[in-house]
């Protein structure tokens, strides 16, 4: 996330700057199948969490970060012989939107898809190069994930899903998170469905294996008509890709194109970047991107009826890369926006030095220093079996450099403050150091709501700014002082386009409202 703060030291104004999300066993060759409507006794539809949808899997002990998670990355490549090597690639590049499991699906020559998943980072999933060499082919798609709705942990919801049905192989890999996939399931249950893995994104291959639709563009329409919640999709056929994004446009989606020609798509330009395809433009809100890899033409259609945009901010604010471009917005300038704003809104009259939390906070601001130090290697602490020894591992991540800090009064500024648990911890590191002063400033709002739409955070009673006050919130995480950036401010930043993003974790404006379950007559057998 990104953060920024300003401190008056006598006559020097210190603007905090920066953010960036950093980011970063086993492995299955064996495609995901889906199993075609057949009549089976319905069980009773479960209750909803009261401030969720669907299931989200944000480690409650794992307190040694802080902040919300971006669920999912995906890279898509067609016209290109080594079309699953650059996937590999994109995905290296995505790292940080999901790091608990990574899947490639390509189309080999015979026109046959298949499938290499596995736990872990991308790295690991690929360690073997008889995995990346076994799916050979013009074209693949590929996801790394966090989890929002389905077990964190399990094999069978990594993505991208393979399944046959009557018309052929097609593969799916999806971000976002469905808020009616509950009452959905229940409705393909009822009718004989069979579900394999506990992700929302299986009902969106039930739905077009039950359309009466052709072709199959007809029967991605038909599916996404009837979904609600976030979604920006990735199809593969051993023909053609789709490329799908909600009318809402909550999660980005880019097009870019190499220079032989093949197309691409990623979550975010840098996945473009680094594969050498230029950035061409987004996958508009409601739009369905198709390309035929035979004759490599690229079309356009109309997914639903234009609905109002609501970009997801959070991607400006901290997900996405700095040297990103997500909603047609270059992400560091929007991130020393932010800097600048909190910087006018909330500066620390006497404060000595400004230092970002790495690697959240460097855009934040014009003028810092370097005072805490990020071992990226170090693993989640909430492995580890105490809370002292816990404490132990937040001093591995973050170190302070005691040159910078003794004596000082000190200015911190992260991107977001959601369950206070780091923010707690830094400040009682630069206390330990021998901050004289800890100022802690968030370059964005106060995070009262949690998100339906793809990002995994807390239930809003884990979160810190919904249970206190501002003043509450200092005294529990025990700093001098304590400033976010005003929703009002936020909205100033982006002037006439502040409609177009939903801003709901911090004001609770949710455009689109979960789906309640309806009841449904169960089935004999």
């Amino acid at each position: 996330m990104a953060a920024a703060a300003a401190a008056a030291s006598t006559s020097r104004l210190l603007l905090l700057r920066h953010h960036h999300h950093a980011a970063a066993d086993g492995y299955s060759s064996k495609p995901s199948s889906l199993a075609l409507p057949r009549l089976r006794l319905l069980p009773a539809a479960g209750a909803l969490l009261p401030d969720r949808v669907t299931p989200f899997s944000y480690e409650e002990d794992d307190e040694s970060d802080d902040h919300p998670r971006e669920e999912c990355g995906l890279v898509g490549v067609v016209g290109d012989p080594d079309a699953s090597s650059l996937c590999y690639l994109g995905l290296q590049k995505l790292q940080h939107r999901g790091e608990e499991g990574a899947g490639i699906v390509a189309v080999g020559g015979d026109g046959k898809l298949k499938s290499v998943t596995g736990l872990g980072l991308v790295a690991d999933v690929f360690g073997d190069p008889a995995r990346l060499a076994s799916l050979p082919g013009p074209a693949a798609i590929g996801h790394v994930r966090y989890s929002t709705a389905g077990a964190a942990a399990s094999l069978r919801n990594v993505q991208p899903f393979l399944a046959g049905y009557r018309f052929g192989q097609v593969a799916v890999a999806h971000n976002g998170n469905l808020v009616n996939y509950q009452a959905l399931r229940n409705k393909l249950e009822a009718r004989g469905s069979i579900f394999n893995t506990s992700s929302d994104t299986e009902v969106i291959l039930h739905l077009i294996a039950t359309s009466l639709s052709r072709p199959l563009l007809s029967r991605i329409c038909d599916a996404c008509e009837r979904l609600a919640g976030a979604y920006s999709l990735l199809f593969l056929t051993a023909d053609k890709m789709f490329a799908v994004r909600d009318p809402h446009g909550f999660r980005p989606l880019v097009l870019g194109r190499r220079r032989n020609g093949a197309v691409a798509f990623a979550s975010e330009t840098c996945a473009l970047d680094l594969i050498e395809a230029t950035y061409e433009r987004e996958v508009e809100p409601g739009e369905v991107v198709v390309v035929d890899r035979r004759d490599m033409s690229v079309s356009s259609a109309c997914l639903v009826p234009h609905r109002p945009r609501r970009s997801c901010v959070f991607e400006h604010i901290y997900f996405a890369l700095p040297n990103s471009v997500v909603f047609s917005h270059a992400i560091h300038e929007r991130r020393t926006a932010f800097g600048r704003a909190l910087a006018e809104e909330s500066p620390a009259a006497g404060a000595d030095v400004v230092i970002p939390v790495p690697d959240s906070g460097f855009y934040a601001g014009l003028e810092f220093q370097q005072g805490l130090i990020r071992w990226h290697y170090s693993g989640r602490s909430f492995i580890q079996p105490t809370q002292a020894i816990r404490d132990l591992a937040v001093k591995l991540k973050l170190a302070p450099v005691h040159g910078v800090i003794r004596g000082k009064s000190v200015v911190v500024v992260d991107d977001s403050l959601v369950r206070g648990t780091t923010s707690s911890k830094i400040v009682r590191l630069l206390r330990d150091a021998g901050a004289r002063e800890v100022h802690m400033r968030i370059a964005s709002p106060p995070v009262v709501g949690s998100c339906l739409y793809g990002i995994d955070t807390p239930s809003e009673g884990e979160l810190i700014s919904n249970r206190m006050d501002l003043e509450g919130v200092r005294r529990e995480i025990g700093s001098d002082s304590l400033a976010f950036l005003s929703l009002g401010k936020l909205h100033s930043i982006y002037g006439a386009e502040a409609e177009g993003y939903c801003d709901a974790c911090f004001s609770r404006n949710y455009p689109v409202l979960p789906t309640l379950p309806e009841p449904v007559v169960e089935l004999e057998e």
